[in-house]
């Protein structure tokens, strides 16, 4: 099923300051939700944000935080535990999810908004995890549960659905 600007929100979990420098390729996996997060503020879809224990992880990223409408602070791993539910639009069925760790609160978060009945897009070139095997079997995991699995460029041309787009240029410099 194609991903639609229309039914979307986008979900940044824990890209904060003090995990970030122990995750493989953050700075990779940081830059691809930054312009996951660009694409969709160009295209009027809100982004929210996540974080771990603020209080001992740090806050979000900078560019990850002016990114985001809100953020929702949480214990649980899964962030549906911790009132996340509470702040997604009720118009919004599909909720395109980066982050990190991929294994813990990316997967229970995933799996969280699943068991809710609603569509779940992991974006897996803006997911990371301190190893790599852990990041793969989350991904794995998630496509199993029910997650779609796609990259940044390819939500983002299903968000646009056409080269006439009004906002095509201003992605597509953002992809490039």
């Amino acid at each position: 099923m194609l991903n639609s600007a229309e039914n979307s929100i986008v979900l940044l979990v824990d890209l904060q300051e003090r995990l970030m420098p122990a995750i493989e390729n953050g700075t990779r996996v940081v830059a691809q939700a930054v312009r996951l997060g660009r694409i969709a503020r160009l295209l009027d879809i809100s982004v929210i944000g996540t974080e771990q224990r603020p209080d001992r992880l740090g806050n979000n990223l900078q560019d990850i935080r002016a990114l985001c409408s809100n953020t929702v602070a949480k214990n649980h791993f899964d962030a549906c535990s911790d009132g996340l539910i509470d702040e997604l639009p009720m118009a919004r069925s599909r909720i395109v999810l980066a982050g990190c760790e991929a294994h813990v609160c990316v997967l229970q978060t995933a799996l969280g908004l699943l068991d809710r009945g609603l569509q779940v897009t992991l974006v897996s070139d803006a997911v990371g995890a301190r190893k790599s095997t852990d990041r793969d079997a989350a991904i794995n995991r998630l496509a199993k549960a029910g997650a779609e699995i796609a990259t940044v460029e390819m939500v983002a041309f299903e968000w646009l659905r056409s080269s006439q787009h009004p906002q095509f240029r201003d992605v597509l410099q953002l992809i490039k």
